[in-house]
């Protein structure tokens, strides 16, 4: 039964489902708090995902690396945020959201640490450790996502998102600001510190009410309705009664005794043939936008770094660094409007018919980018393409959630992102590689087949899920 925890008022008869309590008791103060905690960590991961397009080309010059070995730090990040993104999913399905939040302890101790790292084979050490860190980040997202009411909780994921993008903005600002004056590693360090702000709040921070009903903590789950109640100023009492919490699902009861078998159920229950189509759609959507994403912001480092072996113009540090933030700022710029048209579209043509859209007109934009164009064109395109697929991957943000019930939503949305690290990991040899290889047009030729492969998976396989109340167990 979908969220068919009933709340009763003895002295009224009045009934409730979980999803009519959340509906009653609002977003308000408690939900702009919870957006500010989960958007703060969301910021925190972005900033660590993007610092190393910038301070690649410095520790490159320092060490005296190949390009080689400056996209492998990438590759080792991506590899560590694969293994974080399981880890930690399993870890928050099986022991609470608030355990699996405990991902930032990770990332702000070895984000810090990487300041120091002496050499290369110690700062690729160290971020492989930060991803695993970061690993945790789908977890904000399944948190927040739990105490939204269902009738805006779209748009409100949109907003959400608007996080991550202000800690890609954010973090091209420090570089610009911090790489020439005080060099890249005071970069690594300041950029750490809002990992650790999010740790300090965690200790604010509530379980989801949809964790504590689907295992069986009724007493909790009062005590934080109670709660969110309270700091939106709602009386339960008047309004949705609390005294007694009851469910007909048998199976929500938590035996941590059986915590491992109870993993490799949550595991195997993705490939169940109620959600394999979902985990296909769901691998799918993940690998592609994350290989188009930072595949496009790795072209735009490269193409604006004049160090490609086809160009006869070799640029200094000091000039690749500044054509560098100038066109990785604007095309960053590029994620507000697409977060307002992913906020526009998502409600109102909903998830799928929103997602074939941008993957279509990012498809008609990067076209003209496999054959050599005017660096100010370059950019326009590039912009286009960065503003469809941060909207494309907004609402899978939105959608791949959605389509997971809450026993196995962290766990299914952590496996997903794993197989989109795979697709990041690959994309620096696209990126970059390829790039500077003198391989545009098979460059721009990978992005567009990817981005016709996912169209099609979702256009055929997805499911809407627009107005949906959310499962909480397989069906």
């Amino acid at each position: 039964m979908d969220s068919e925890t009933t709340i009763t008022d003895e002295r009224e008869g009045l009934v409730y489902s979980l999803d009519e309590a959340l509906t009653t008791i609002g977003f308000g103060r408690f939900g702009a708090l919870a957006l500010v905690y989960a958007g703060i960590g969301s910021m925190a991961v972005a900033m660590q995902v993007m610092i190393l397009s910038f301070i690649g080309p410095s520790f490159r010059s320092e060490w005296n690396i190949s390009s080689a070995q400056e996209s492998l730090v990438t590759t080792a990040l991506f590899g560590g945020m694969l293994v974080g993104d399981c880890l930690w999913g399993i870890i928050s399905d099986n022991y609470g959201r608030r355990m699996g939040l405990l991902s930032m302890v990770v990332t702000s101790l070895f984000a810090f640490l990487s300041f120091a790292a002496p050499n290369y084979t110690s700062l690729l050490l160290v971020r492989a450790i930060v991803g695993i860190g970061l690993g945790g980040g789908p977890v904000y997202s399944t948190w927040f996502l739990e105490f939204m009411p269902v009738h805006n909780r779209g748009v409100w994921m949109v907003i959400f998102s608007i996080f991550w993008t202000a800690g890609t903005i954010f973090q091209d600002l420090l570089a610009w600001i911090i790489i020439p004056r005080i060099g890249w590693r005071w970069l690594l360090a300041i950029s750490s510190l809002p990992c650790f702000a999010t740790l300090i709040f965690h200790f604010f921070t509530v379980e989801s009410p949809r964790f504590l009903y689907l295992n069986g903590k009724f007493t909790d789950l009062h005590d934080v309705l109670t709660k969110m109640a309270t700091i939106n100023k709602i009386k339960l009492s008047s309004n949705i009664a609390a005294s007694d919490i009851t469910t007909t699902n048998e199976e929500s009861a938590s035996d941590l005794s059986n915590s491992i078998i109870k993993t490799f159920s949550s595991i195997l229950s993705l490939f169940s043939p109620s959600l394999a189509k979902t985990t296909l759609v769901a691998w799918a959507l993940f690998f592609g936008n994350m290989f188009l994403y930072y595949g496009i912001i790795l072209m735009t480092s490269e193409l604006s770094s004049g160090q490609s072996q086809c160009g006869s113009n070799v640029k200094s540090l000091k000039q690749v660094n500044s054509s560098l933030y100038k066109s990785v700022f604007i095309t960053s710029l590029a994620e507000l409007p697409g977060l307002l048209l992913s906020a526009i579209l998502v409600d109102s043509i909903g998830r799928r018919l929103s997602l074939v859209l941008m993957y279509t007109i990012a498809f008609v934009l990067l076209l003209p980018l496999m054959f050599t164009q005017h660096e100010i064109l370059v950019t326009c395109l590039l912009f286009g393409a960065r503003l469809c697929i941060t909207g494309t991957f907004t609402i899978a943000g939105v959608y791949c959630p959605e389509i997971y019930p809450t026993s196995v939503r962290t766990t299914g949305l952590g496996v997903a992102n794993a197989v989109g690290r795979i697709g990041a990991m690959i994309c620096p040899i696209v990126g970059v590689g390829l790039v500077s290889g003198c391989h545009q047009m098979a460059a721009v030729a990978s992005l567009e087949v990817i981005a016709v492969f996912v169209g099609i998976c979702v256009l055929f396989l997805a499911v809407e899920t627009k107005g949906k109340r959310l499962a909480d167990t397989i069906n």
